[in-house]
């Protein structure tokens, strides 16, 4: 049975991969001041670096969730033609997507019987779900079928690791992740937080690092006693808008891994609207996240 695979736009990924897999985007909608935007596909990095900047003139930024309608109308011409749907969401443990996603899938699949859809918690954000996208482009050229393909990418979301580090504790204070307290003593202090993404697909802070220098190293070492060839040598550092930082940080890890195929993108605006500019992140498989 034949069909695509589909990413929504809180996902990272080399638009040439994208591009060479034939990977498909559910589009998302973000809020600029007044102006709202449809991402329907990777953002240039002339957008993206025109989003932060206008973050760093406080300019509002929101977001807003995927509708059950929304995915009737991006999948609905593909079901039409007996076209199965692989899906893979934004964790669960991030947003409700994943939730939406499921109640327009049961809905679909009563009106189009021919055609199928699968739809996977991808327990990541950014980057992670770029390298789910890709492994399932992989798996589908393998041969896998679609049920097949979901049961794969089911079983090893937990190998994927997410590292970030924040340049601006205000957005984290603004997401509630912190008090304001803590925001002002961390900005005076430098401390640059470490977080990552757990078994559950939730969002977590395990480290605070005194300035930019040590939280990358942080970030390299997490690379080094963690990363896994089995998957490949794939990496992904998600930048918002600090491209120079991003790689000092490659090089790190390349001194780490030589092998390495290190893919620098400028953050989504879905993600990044949450953790602002300067936001640093590094994604990989690896050692399985802890439960």
């Amino acid at each position: 049975m034949k069909y695509e695979i589909f990413v929504d736009m809180s996902l990272d990924i080399d638009v040439k991969i994208a591009e060479q897999y034939g990977i498909r985007f559910v589009p998302m909608e973000y809020m600029l001041g007044g102006e709202t935007f449809r991402a329907t596909g990777p953002e240039s990095d002339e957008q993206m670096h025109h989003f932060y900047e206008s973050m760093r003139q406080n300019i509002p930024t929101k977001t807003s969730q995927i509708t059950p309608f929304q995915y009737e109308e991006t999948f609905g011409p593909y079901l039409k033609e007996g076209i199965s749907i692989l899906y893979i969401a934004l964790s669960s443990g991030l947003s409700k997507t994943y939730e939406s996603a499921l109640l327009a899938a049961r809905t679909m699949m009563e009106e189009y019987e021919s055609a199928k859809i699968e739809v996977v918690d991808s327990l990541s954000a950014t980057g992670g779900m770029g390298m789910l996208a890709e492994s399932a482009a992989k798996n589908r050229e393998a041969g896998m079928s679609l049920e097949e393909n979901a049961k794969w990418l089911r079983d090893n979301t937990t190998y994927l690791n997410h590292w970030f580090m924040v340049e601006d504790l205000v957005y984290l204070r603004r997401g509630g992740r912190i008090s304001a307290a803590t925001a002002v003593v961390g900005t005076a202090l430098n401390i640059k937080p470490i977080l990552t993404i757990d078994a559950k697909g939730e969002l977590g802070s395990v480290a605070n690092k005194r300035g930019s220098k040590q939280a990358m190293r942080y970030l390299a070492d997490c690379y080094k006693t963690r990363y896994n060839t089995r998957f490949g040598n794939a990496a992904y550092i998600c930048c918002a808008d600090c491209k120079d930082t991003a790689a000092e940080l490659k090089e790190m890890v390349l001194k780490i891994n030589p092998d390495a195929d290190v893919r620098i993108t400028m953050l989504c605006p879905v993600i990044g609207a949450h953790t602002g500019p300067g936001m640093l992140s590094l994604i990989f498989y690896g050692a399985a996240t802890e439960k």
